[in-house]
This record gives C-alpha cells, sequence and structure tokens, in this order.
C-alpha cells in the first residue's frame, strides 16, 4: 500500500510540473484539425461506429470513408475476424482508438457515437435499428430493411418516435438514371401511368438445415448472437460465410431481396410513395398488383432489355422508359430519348447515397430512403411473397395493413422472435 501511495503521490507531483511546463510553452494546431483547406475539424465530424461489416458493409464503408465529415470510432461483430479486420482497415486512416466489441449492446450506449451502420445479415436489420435508434443513434442500414410486414411497421414507429435519422441501403434513389426515370413519371412526359415493373427474382426459400459442425469458441463465432432473433439450428460454417441466403428463417425470398431496390422504386414513380397496391394475384415467378386506381405494379425475373440488375420499367399512355444498373436507359420514342443525359454512377454505388445520409443528420431532414417510404415498399414486397406462398390472390386493406377475409395470411405478416429479443 505504501508503495502505491508513494507512486501515486510521484505521479500526480510529476503530472503537475508538467503541466506548469506545457502552459508556459506555445500550442501549435494544425489548419486541418481547425477545418481549413476543406477539412472538417474531429470536433465536428460524425462519429461513426459499424454493426457486421463484411462485404457490402465494406464497400459501403469505404464510401463512408471518403467523406470528411465522418469520423470512424467502432466496430461491433459476433465474429473476432470481422471485428479485428475492419479495426486494421479503419485505423489504417483514422489512427488507433477504434473500439471492438463482440456484443452491439454493449457499443451502442456510448455517448461519442452519433450514428451506425448496420450490414449484418437481413435477420438483424429490423432489430439492431430499433435498438439503436432507442439508443439514440442515426442508422445507416443495409437492405431490406424487415423480414415481416410486422417489422416494417415496427420500424418505422420506432424511428419516427425516437426522432431518428434513418436511410435505407436502397441506393438507387440516389442515382441519377433512376432519378430520371422517375422524374419523366411526375412530369407527365409518359402520360397517365398505367403500369410499373420492377426486376425480382424467382421467390422461393427453403426450410432444410445445414449439418450440424462443432461450434467454435463464443470469442472466435458467437453463434447464439448471430441467430438472434431468428429459430435455433446447429452450427454450420457456411451459414457465416454467407450460405444463410435461400434459407427461410434468414432470408425473405427473390420479391424482397431485389424487390427491395425495385418495387420500392416503383411505388416511388407509380404512386410517389403515398400509396400501396390493395390486389395481389402470384404469378410463376413473381406477382401483379393493383393500386385503387387501377395502376399495376408487376414484379418479374424475365422479359428485361438487359440494361442491368435491379431494372424498372416505367409504362404510360405516351410512351415507356426501362433503365437498369448499366445506367443505360431505353425509351419508346426519339422524343423521349431526346430528354436522356449522361449519367454519372451506377445502380451499385453508395456514394451519393452516403452523402445525402450525412446531409440529413446535418439538417435532420428526412434522407431518401427514410423509415417511411421503405417501409411502405417493404410491406408490398412482403404481402406478394406471402401470396406467392399461399398461391392465391389476396386483397390488402392498406389503411389497417390486414389483409381482408384471409386469417392465415394474416398470421404470415410476423414470425416469432426467439427470447429474449423483441421490436
Amino acid at each position: 500500500m505504501r508503495n502505491k501511495i508513494f507512486t501515486r503521490r510521484r505521479f500526480l507531483k510529476t503530472a503537475v510540473g508538467a503541466g506548469a511546463a506545457l502552459a508556459a510553452a506555445p500550442t501549435l494546431i494544425s489548419g486541418r484539425a481547425l477545418g481549413k483547406d476543406g477539412a472538417v475539424a474531429p470536433s465536428n465530424r460524425i462519429a461513426v461506429a459499424g454493426l457486421g461489416i463484411h462485404n457490402r458493409g465494406g464497400y459501403v464503408l469505404d464510401c463512408m470513408m471518403q467523406q470528411p465529415v465522418m469520423q470512424f470510432v467502432a466496430v461491433a461483430d459476433v465474429r473476432r475476424d470481422c471485428r479485428e479486420n475492419v479495426k486494421r482497415k479503419t485505423e489504417a486512416k483514422y489512427g488507433p482508438g477504434v473500439d471492438t466489441y463482440r456484443d452491439f449492446r454493449e457499443m451502442l450506449p456510448r455517448e461519442d457515437i452519433d450514428a451506425v451502420l448496420i450490414a449484418t445479415g437481413d435477420r438483424w436489420h429490423t432489430m439492431a435499428s430499433i435498438y439503436a435508434a432507442k439508443a439514440g443513434k442515426d442508422v445507416y442500414c443495409e437492405k431490406p430493411c424487415s423480414m415481416t410486414i410486422a417489422e416494417s411497421l415496427a420500424l418505422a414507429d420506432t424511428m419516427r418516435r425516437y426522432g431518428r435519422i434513418y436511410q435505407a441501403g436502397t441506393q438507387r434513389r440516389s442515382i441519377d438514371n433512376f432519378i430520371f426515370a422517375k422524374n419523366l413519371c411526375r412530369d407527365g412526359k409518359l402520360g397517365e401511368l398505367t403500369a410499373v415493373h420492377a426486376n425480382t427474382l424467382y421467390p422461393a426459400t427453403g426450410h432444410d438445415w445445414l449439418p450440424e459442425q462443432p461450434e467454435p469458441d463464443r470469442d472466435e463465432v458467437d453463434w447464439d448472437l448471430w441467430l438472434g432473433p431468428t429459430p435455433w439450428r446447429p452450427y454450420n460454417r457456411r451459414y457465416i460465410d454467407g450460405g444463410w441466403y435461400g434459407h427461410f428463417d434468414f432470408h425473405g425470398g427473390g420479391i424482397l431481396e431485389w424487390g427491395a431496390h425495385t418495387v420500392d422504386l416503383c411505388n416511388w414513380a407509380g404512386a410517389d410513395d403515398k400509396e400501396m397496391p390493395i390486389l395481389y394475384e402470384p404469378t410463376p415467378s413473381g406477382c401483379d398488383t393493383t393500386y385503387k386506381n387501377g395502376l399495376k405494379l408487376i414484379m418479374r425475373d424475365k422479359g428485361w432489355l438487359g440494361l442491368g440488375t435491379c431494372s424498372v420499367r416505367y409504362e404510360g399512355k405516351d410512351g415507356w422508359v426501362e433503365t437498369g444498373d448499366s445506367g443505360r436507359l431505353e425509351f419508346s420514342s426519339g422524343k423521349l430519348r431526346a430528354e436522356q443525359r449522361k449519367c454519372a454512377e451506377a445502380g451499385t454505388s453508395a456514394i451519393s447515397h452516403v452523402k445525402n445520409f450525412f446531409e440529413s443528420i446535418r439538417t435532420r431532414k428526412p434522407a431518401h430512403s427514410n423509415a417511411e417510404v421503405v417501409a411502405r415498399s417493404h410491406v408490398i414486397c412482403h404481402a406478394a411473397y406471402i401470396a406467392w406462398q399461399l398461391g392465391r390472390p389476396l386483397k390488402l386493406d392498406a389503411e389497417k395493413i390486414e389483409f381482408i377475409g384471409d386469417e392465415e395470411a394474416n398470421r404470415m405478416r410476423s414470425r416469432a422472435l426467439r427470447d429474449p429479443w423483441r421490436v
């Protein structure tokens, strides 16, 4: 004890002396630290933490790191190799001090974190976003934003209640060729709209399980936390390496996979985000839906013009336009083609979308893919998949978000969540 007291006293005495010396010396602060030459002073940066940053999440993080307004401070991941990779990557830019967490619930209470980038598998998107909002963080979350109709509504309600900025990773709302095609609809250049077409994938998911393998140490892979709110099943390495895709418990199916982008774009162009279809009629590869004004929203995986993934087509009485991730557009007439301009970004780019997110944090104005609009478009995707699974037409009360006269379909609006997780 005497040695400890002596050491503490000697430390305090030395520290006081050093402080006096520093006070007498001139203080030099770099111009960049003060925000000169286009730099953003550290005190004015948006502090971002990551959750589940792997492939697509790593790309979005790269886009965020190009923005001077951002400072990356922490990462949470159930996989040790992933959180250590993100730490190395971000500390190479920002210097030492990026903290790592196995459990995101230990990271979110930090008061120095302004926003989180969520790029886990689909099963976690709603749950993690809600936890982040309740902790006072703004959220950029990869798509799809939900696994069920109930999760879609809970997400929008939470963001509204806690006043958080939310940006889903449906980046095509921020990309020129898709904006251009939407504006043709808005400006009446196509005439009265009759149909909007969304490029979706084959809807089915499987209910099988992969063979059991020995479960790794919890610090290596926290399997229970990886599963989160989904039903328990035995560990298999393929799940955590991306093999969860296509399994019903972890994945929302092909309509949601691309429809999170394309159905969203169609609802934006066809209904200005204010309506949802009320009739859902399944087809072999998707679903045909109808709004109360008669507009058709058609989901299909074939018959496209080869303009890239996630294509959309808008048809009116005076013409049509189709576009996709290539950035190219095709038109029904030379008159419409004359409206075309060169588009700089491809549909997979997140640069403009990330900029919009940070600008929304600054201004507190809704982001392009805010929780209200993506919840509505996700409800459409989920309703279409329910109709496809049941193999029969469904009518939706778009105000109550209930299927009319079909209790089986209504039960499928939500899924049971494993304890202790709740939305």
